[in-house]
């Protein structure tokens, strides 16, 4: 055993769970389990010789399992736009010969040298990363007060504070309601306005206090700034708008018989992902988001979509609103 090996066991463990399913560990001991995991390998069906392109590395849970179904003459190229993410990738997987590693955003996988000869699979698990909503201080989430920045990439955007602090109050509205599905979201929107006027919102916990405080509490075991903070998260990233670029750059890379594998976590991207996959130009689902527009040939939808079975929901709470969608590149 090398010492690269040895490294990256001692960094990064596989652990087999109670109900034999495997989870992954980092050098602190944090559990990373990748959603949908089988099902994911299923509807991949990586070859041992064949070409793949996680472009959501994350912590590389399925990075790894699509790397343990590959031989010496497979390869498999890793994407994130989350610089964390890209140096676990380089010390997880950067002496491997099998694996290439690049920092950029998905939509532009297309535009790498290493797709070029085509691929036979790629993979996309959308929406933020478990160990983004664990680190308090990126800003993502309401459960630690840091600064509001939600950027996927620090190092390029405006934060979502900064966002809040320049947009008038009709453009807030519209991404409240556009990307949260936010029913009051003109109320929320006055709300943040006239609160700037004293004094910039400049982190979590103010925001979350100022949306409870607009809306009450209204659901129950559901916080009300909780479609707020997904909706500033998708326009800070432009989530939808990089899938939308995303989806034909796959289908042009992929060989023909190649399979796309997306996991989605709520309907706006799953409905993207769905009417691609058709073949369908996306009409707008909320006011303001612009069609997808179809330049590729359609993919062929493998199967019907997928949800995590009870026992994973179980394990893994994050998993309960994880929609999988398989489809291949006709041959």
């Amino acid at each position: 055993m090398g010492a690269a090996h040895e490294r990256r066991m001692q960094s990064h463990v596989q652990v087999l769970q109670m109900d034999g399913t495997w989870a992954m560990t980092d050098s602190l001991g944090r559990m990373h389990i990748p959603v949908m995991r089988e099902a994911v390998l299923a509807g991949l069906a990586p070859r041992p010789d064949g070409r793949y392109l996680d472009g959501t590395f994350g912590r590389g849970g399925h990075a790894r399992a699509i790397l343990d179904h590959l031989g010496d003459s497979g390869r498999l190229l890793l994407m994130d736009r989350d610089p964390e993410a890209i140096a676990h990738a380089r010390r997880e997987f950067g002496a491997d010969p099998r694996v290439t590693i690049r920092h950029a955003n998905f939509s532009d996988m297309a535009e790498w040298d290493e797709v070029r000869a085509g691929l036979d699979g790629v993979l996309l698990d959308l929406g933020v990363s478990s160990p983004q909503l664990d680190d308090g201080a990126r800003g993502f989430s309401f459960q630690s007060d840091a600064p509001l920045d939600m950027r996927m990439d620090p190092t390029t955007g405006i934060s979502a504070a900064q966002f809040l602090a320049r947009a008038d109050e009709p453009e807030i509205a519209d991404v409240l309601f556009n990307y949260g599905e936010e029913r009051m979201s003109r109320r929320i929107a006055r709300a943040i306005v006239a609160r700037r006027d004293g004094a910039p919102i400049g982190t979590t916990r103010e925001l979350a206090e100022l949306v409870e405080r607009t809306l009450g509490r209204r659901e129950r075991n559901k916080h009300p700034a909780t479609r707020t903070f997904q909706a500033l998260r998708l326009r800070v990233n432009d989530e939808l708008g990089s899938l939308q670029r995303a989806l034909p750059a796959a289908a042009s890379v992929l060989k023909p018989g190649g399979r796309l594998a997306v996991i989605s976590f709520h309907s706006l991207e799953d409905r993207i992902v769905k009417q691609f996959i058709r073949g369908e130009a996306a009409t707008p689902a909320r006011r303001g988001l612009p069609p997808l527009p179809v330049k590729v040939p359609p993919l062929r939808a493998v199967g019907r979509k997928q949800l995590p079975d009870e026992a994973e929901v179980a394990r893994n709470p994050r998993a309960r609103s994880a929609v999988l969608r398989i489809a291949e590149k006709p041959a």
